[in-house]
C-alpha cells in the first residue's frame, strides 16, 4: 500500500433517499483518514441524506416506517 493510499474499513451508512423520504441503510468498506474519519465519496453521497455512519455491520432490528407497512 502506498503512502498515499488509507485503509478501508467496513461501516453501516444510516441515511435518508432524499426522492422517496425512506430510511435505508448500507453496509459497505470505504478509507479511513489517519485520524479515523470514514471517506465516504460523492458518488454514494448522491441523492442521500446521511444520517449515521457506524463501525462494522450494524444489523438493524427495526426503523422508522417499518410497522406502517405491516
Amino acid at each position: 500500500m502506498s503512502s498515499n493510499e488509507n485503509p478501508l474499513t467496513t461501516v453501516t451508512v444510516l441515511y435518508y433517499d432524499i426522492h422517496t423520504l425512506e430510511f435505508n441503510h448500507q453496509v459497505g468498506q470505504f478509507p479511513q483518514a489517519d485520524k479515523g474519519r470514514v471517506i465516504i465519496d460523492d458518488e454514494f453521497k448522491r441523492d442521500k441524506s446521511i444520517i449515521a455512519v457506524c463501525r462494522g455491520d450494524v444489523k438493524v432490528l427495526n426503523k422508522i416506517g417499518d410497522r406502517i407497512n405491516e
